[in-house]
């Protein structure tokens, strides 16, 4: 996870929002996967939130830099 951190604040703001729209679209597959019986890693789901997560606080990091 250090390694993504690392990777994601290297990015700009246009290149974090394109990611968050990235997972996104993957959470929702993988949600519906799991309703429908086939997502046999459900641990994935967890993961993707946590990636999201870890994106909008990135996101947050840069905005605040940017008003300083």
């Amino acid at each position: 996870m250090n390694k993504e951190l690392a990777d994601l604040r290297k990015k700009n703001l246009e290149q974090l929002n394109a990611e968050l729209i990235s997972a996104r679209e993957s959470q929702f597959g993988l949600r519906i996967k799991h309703k429908t019986g086939q997502l046999n890693e459900t641990s994935e789901l967890v993961k993707a939130k946590k990636k999201i997560a870890l994106i909008k606080t990135v996101m947050n990091e840069v905005k605040s830099k940017d008003e300083v």
